[in-house]
Formats: C-alpha cells, structure tokens, sequence
C-alpha cells in the first residue's frame, strides 16, 4: 500500500498525519523536529512511502536534507500554495494541517520547491549576517542623530570617518549627553570593524568564484549583488531557459502599445 506522509513543522515538535493511496487517515503523531527522528517514525511505517511533504520553512530545508539522506522521497511545497489551501480548514490545529499537506501531497496539488545546496545556504548566511551588521550600524548612527536633534545638535552631512569626532565634539560641553552617547559610539565602533571584515569576505567569495567574477564584468554589479543571485538561482539546470529566471524572481515584464508602439517596461 502506497503512503503519503504530511509534516506540519514547528519548532520543537512536528505533527504528522499519514493517509493511504485511498485517501484515508492512516495514523497520526507527533514527533521530535529533527531529521533523524522524523526518519525513523517514517521508516517504522507498515508499506510503501510514495512521498513525504512538508511547507518550506526555516527548518525545511535542513529537515528535507536529513530526511533525503536517509532515502525517503521527500517534497518541498511552496508556502503561498499550502496556506491558501489550509486556510479552507474550518478548524486549523497542528493535526489539521499536517492532514491537510498530506492530503495536498496525495492529490498532487502543490507545486515544488527547489532546495538549496548547503553552499548556498551558507553564502545567504553571510549575506544575511552582513545585512543585519549593516542594518545595525546604520540605525546606531540614525539614533545618535535624533538623540543630539532634540537638543538643538545637528551632526549634518558629514563622512563616515568624521562622524564619531563630530559626535564627541558636539557632546563635548554637556556630560549628561556625553555619557548618553559614549557607548554608542563604543558599539559604532564594535559594528563598523565587524562590517569591514564581512565585506572583505564577501568580496573575496565573489573574488574566488567565476560565475560571481563573469557576473561582476557588467555595469553595476558588484560582490552582493553577484553572490545574491547566484545563490539564489544555485542550480541554472533547473530553468528550462533564462528567460523564467526573471519571472520567477519577481521581474515580470509587462508590455504596453503607446501610439502604435509595442514597448516593454
């Protein structure tokens, strides 16, 4: 008898729903939300695992690897698709809807989604660190000059280099300020360092690697931008031609007739 296991993924725990070629509920539980416990659960099952399904999530990916090396046929299912069909539910728990993805699974309404090699995985990593330094960085020095605008300080346009002196200089006459704005500009420091090391690794991984280096020879396109989308894209083979590559990003062209004219913008 052909199953098909739905997975509904927590953090902690995940439910799991498992239905018959028929279309019955076969048995449900819960189990640890960890690769190998979720392969032994499934392995103990009386008949054959025509497909294991789960909603891409942060811990999809890392699950649908873990599982896959154990050898059970494991699906990614695109998020938007599963919660549009589980939002029908009329009572939604965690039972429900590890029933409802098992249900999807069996009837093949979903569409797949591409899991991304762990070197992907890792380069978006560092992106997401850098991005996140960078985001911290700015917001200090966005604080620092809301805080010194309420006293009538105003820091101006000034360079990245300059703006601690400039800080200190404005701060300079009042210790209440100065002590306000002391360990921020301690944690400026901490946080500009750590971003300069990040965007040196991150040039050099664009550096090291020639699609990054053959993506950088155009206008405009630097080490982020380079490293973003080829780690997105991970695996070209899996486009049938370049051009779904901007659809599927988004970047749908649109066309337009303007006076006769067939334009696309």
């Amino acid at each position: 008898m052909k199953l098909f296991v739905g997975l509904d993924v927590s953090l902690e725990k995940t439910a799991i729903c498992v239905i018959s070629e028929h279309g019955k509920i076969m048995r449900e539980a819960q189990a640890a939300s960890e690769p190998k416990a979720l392969a032994r659960w499934i392995g103990n099952l009386d008949g054959t695992i025509a497909a294991v399904g789960l909603e891409a999530g942060p811990l999809s990916q890392w699950l649908h690897r873990g599982m896959t090396e154990a050898g059970l046929s494991v699906v990614l299912m695109e998020t938007r698709q599963v919660k549009g069909a589980l939002k029908a539910m009329p009572i939604k728990t965690d039972r429900r809807d590890a029933e409802g993805i098992a249900r999807l699974l069996h009837l093949g309404w979903f569409r797949p989604v591409h899991c991304k090699s762990v070197s992907a995985q890792e380069v978006r990593a560092l992106l997401s660190a850098r991005k996140a330094v960078q985001q911290g960085f700015i917001t200090l020095e966005l604080s620092l000059r809301g805080l010194l605008r309420n006293f009538g300080l105003k820091v101006g346009a000034i360079s990245r280099g300059r703006f601690e002196h400039r800080i200190r200089e404005l701060t300079a006459d009042n210790p209440m300020l100065s002590a306000a704005t002391e360990p921020m500009l301690r944690a400026r420091a901490a946080l500009r360092q750590e971003l300069a090391g990040l965007e040196r690794r991150v040039r050099q991984l664009a550096q090291d690697d020639p699609v990054c280096h053959r993506l950088m020879s155009m206008p405009g396109v630097g080490a982020v931008v380079a490293l973003t989308y080829r780690s997105a894209v991970d695996d070209p083979s899996r486009f049938t031609s370049s051009k779904k590559v901007g659809p599927w990003v988004g970047l749908t062209p649109s066309r337009e007739v303007v006076a006769g004219i067939r334009t696309s913008c």
